[in-house]
């Protein structure tokens, strides 16, 4: 028996029959992509598809294909058509754990036998598929065509079968079932047992129309009820909410196209039975278009000064955010280019970007709505739902201006980066029209189905990561980044805004209680880890409130209280987040800098070696940048050996150990590089590197020493560190101006070029 093997693309929901063809589209990223260059490099376009596939059971048939067609679209994906040609027997699946590699399998044919009396089979099927299709009009008489010529059973059975019946489990048994005599048998089957389904179908039809006929002669009755009523002057519930609506109606402002349809579901209200299932819905749509603010607007405050001057009030620093926000809603005042970008705030959990909105909402005199898309997929939630499923309701665009009441809100679409799809639906390309004013003039809503326009919306969008927004989105927006608060800025914070804060609402005096900038910093460094003040503003308040409660327990009156370090433990516990502190001068330890969402910190580097044969070991969850950097490091140190006087045997001799300490943490980054050449060379050469200095910075092949970002998280996280010195890239150089004052008076900064620059920086330095 021949055997061969042939690349494998698994489907997951779909069935695939010989003598069909499948239309696909892999997403650029997709494995699959592999497979299919696979078969069209090595196997002659050839593929095998597997429609069902689990650990537990390895199927045994799949369907031998060939790739009629693939294109390569603009966006990357890869569309191809697959045709199905025949049954073959699956040996064996290669590369099954191996999740890099592509798929592959080994099979082998089926041989086929011939078959008695087959012309009669067929033409038996091809009566009764007749009969069937005669009954059921949604099946297309395209499918005679296909089969009237056909000679061969087994490629009859694999035509007809897709086109009859769209059910997974019964075309997987189809699939599996080789003899195509019991396949005629099992379609034969399934014909009868249609027709008898349908047969009982349209018996519940009749019975329905009968009693949809008895609702309209309940319907005439209740007219003439109403009439009688009418007559003696009693009205129904339902006969005043007519004449409330009408009233309502005839004074409501929107769009003449909106009245006209207002008018007309008014006339299907009132011709409805009260009994039919109907007319809630009608009554339903009827308050969605009297609630939506059609012609209703605030007026906007045009004072960008005024707007400055509250957004300084809310948000203490983010100078630069403010500035850009000023700069956006200036340009879109006198900018008559409908195509601006829409402002996208995108910083950590807690740094203020839902207030930020806010504030600029409340400035701009527009009223304020947010809608979250955390976790939606379904652009239904977006776009609304059509009145023909049961409890369909607006989307999210149109329920939150309902809740504006204004058409020009500043709406905030928060978290888009948390949005999902699938093959259904993809909800990114819903929003894209939304924020597209060239089309928002003429949203429609599914629910709705009338145009609203949303062009006097202010969009703000906000975002966690800016890796995770889609691109096609990420291209339509203007991007202001808000990193976070300084330890400074949360200490300025504090003392400006949450402390007030906090004891006005608890009804206090604002002298009544005294904390020093000391013990508040403390608070920030060992109580909190965030970028925002949240937790900051939780921690200050749960110490006012144990020491309201304990003043209230023990009856004392007291006029002022100072809270101090010693009593910090008491009222917060342990603390809970600890930073790294210099540790002492020692050959092979060299103090880098980190910069994470919380802030910035200190990086030990510890370096050993020991005999071997010139590896080199990584320890403490270093990222695959780190890694790189170590490599580099290692390298341009055995080329330049002679320049920083090493002994180049210890160097092939020996294996070097580069160890990071807090191995759970991942650390990663191109900012490491001289730090870790300055910590191998100190171990090669004993040269004791001063505990009060840190490096930043990236180091190339040649030496060197490229800029890094977050400088100012990392300064400060050196100075809580007591790092007095700090070599840095002279590219760097600029940013220094923008400094905490505190940092640059008591750090100093050596900026270089190359890392021989950093060798004769250590030499000089006095240890």
């Amino acid at each position: 028996m021949k055997k061969y093997n042939l690349p494998v693309i698994l489907l997951n929901g779909i069935v695939l029959l010989p003598q069909n063809i499948l239309k696909l589209e892999f997403d650029a990223k997709n494995s699959d992509n592999n497979v299919i260059d696979m078969a069209l490099l090595f196997h002659d376009n050839y593929i095998l598809v597997v429609s069902e596939y689990n650990q537990k059971r390895m199927p045994k048939i799949g369907v031998l294909s060939k790739i009629e067609s693939h294109l390569v679209l603009p966006n990357g994906n890869m569309r191809v058509d697959i045709k199905g040609l025949r049954r073959v027997n699956i040996v064996e699946f290669l590369n099954l754990n191996k999740v890099k590699e592509p798929l592959e399998s080994i099979v082998s044919e089926i041989t086929s036998e011939k078959i008695e009396n087959e012309q009669l089979i067929i033409n038996k099927l091809v009566k009764e598929i007749k009969i069937y299709i005669k009954n059921i009009s949604y099946i297309s008489n395209d499918i005679i065509n296909m089969i009237e010529k056909e000679t061969n059973l087994d490629k009859f059975t694999d035509i007809v079968v897709p086109n009859l019946f769209n059910n997974k489990k019964k075309m997987l048994d189809y699939l599996n079932t080789v003899d195509p005599i019991k396949r005629s048998e099992m379609l034969l089957k399934d014909i009868y047992i249609e027709k008898e389904m349908f047969q009982i179908e349209r018996n519940l039809d009749m019975k329905i129309k009968k009693e949809m006929d008895d609702t309209q002669k309940e319907f005439l009755l209740r007219e003439k009820i109403r009439m009688l009523k009418e007559e003696l002057g009693e009205y129904s519930s339902k006969d005043n909410e007519l004449e409330k609506l009408k009233k309502q109606i005839e004074n409501f402002s929107c769009p003449p196209k909106i009245k006209e349809r207002l008018y007309f579901e008014i006339k299907r209200y009132e011709s409805s039975s009260i009994a039919s299932p109907e007319i809630n819905v009608i009554r339903d749509y009827i308050e969605w278009l009297l609630n939506l603010p059609w012609n209703i607007y605030t007026e906007d405050n045009n004072d960008l000064n005024n707007v400055k001057e509250k957004l300084d009030k809310s948000h203490y620093g983010l100078e630069e955010v403010k500035e850009r926000i000023i700069e956006y809603l200036a340009v879109k005042q006198i900018s008559k280019n409908d195509a601006s970008p829409i402002i996208c705030l995108v910083g950590p959990p807690g740094v203020g970007k839902t207030s930020l909105a806010v504030s600029i909402a409340k400035s701009l005199n527009k009223n304020f709505v947010k809608i979250s898309l955390n976790g939606i997929k379904d652009e239904s939630e977006i776009l609304g739902h059509r009145k023909t499923y049961v409890g369909a309701s607006p989307g999210r665009i149109i329920s939150s201006l309902k809740k504006a009441k204004s058409s020009n809100p500043l709406l905030l679409i928060d978290e888009i980066d948390k949005m999902s799809y699938d093959y259904r639906s993809n909800p990114t390309n819903s929003l894209l029209s939304i924020l597209d004013s060239k089309q928002n003039k003429y949203f429609s809503d599914n629910y709705i189905e009338e145009e609203f326009d949303l062009s006097h919306v202010l969009f703000v969008l906000t975002a966690n990561y800016i890796e995770d927004i889609p691109e096609p989105l990420k291209d339509r927006l203007e991007i202001i980044n808000i990193s976070g608060y300084t330890e400074f800025e949360k200490l300025d914070i504090a003392n400006k805004y949450l402390l007030p804060k906090i004891i006005n609402e608890k009804g206090l005096n604002n002298k009544f209680i005294n904390i020093s900038d000391n013990v508040i910093l403390k608070i920030i460094r060992n109580y909190t880890k965030e970028a925002g003040v949240r937790e900051l503003q939780r921690q200050l308040d749960k110490i006012i409130r144990k020491i309201i409660t304990q003043l209230v327990i023990n009856n004392i009156k007291i006029n002022k209280i100072n809270i101090t370090e010693k009593v910090l433990e008491k009222y917060l516990g342990k603390e809970k987040y600890k930073f790294n502190i210099k540790t002492k001068s020692q050959v092979g330890v060299v103090n880098g800098l980190a910069y994470t969402i919380y802030g910035g910190d200190t990086l030990p580097i510890e370096v050993n070696y020991f005999k071997g044969k010139g590896n080199l070991l990584l320890t403490g969850s270093l990222g695959e940048v780190m890694k790189e950097s170590a490599s580099i490091a290692l390298s341009y140190l055995k080329s330049n050996y002679k320049i920083y006087n090493i002994d180049y045997e210890k160097l092939i001799n020996n294996d070097i150990h580069i160890h990071v300490p807090e191995g759970a943490i991942k650390k990663d980054g191109p900012s490491a590089g001289i730090a870790l050449t300055l910590a191998i060379l100190s171990a090669i050469t004993q040269i004791k590197i001063p505990n009060t200095i840190a490096l930043t910075g990236e180091i190339t092949l040649r030496g060197h020493v490229l800029a890094i970002g977050g400088l100012k998280e990392k300064t400060i996280g050196a100075l809580r560190s007591g790092i007095k010195t700090i070599i840095l890239p002279y590219e760097n150089l600029k940013d220094l101006e923008e400094l905490p004052h505190e940092v640059k008076e008591n750090i100093k900064f050596i900026t270089v070029k190359d890392f021989k620059e950093i060798y004769q920086v250590i030499k000089n330095v006095e240890r």
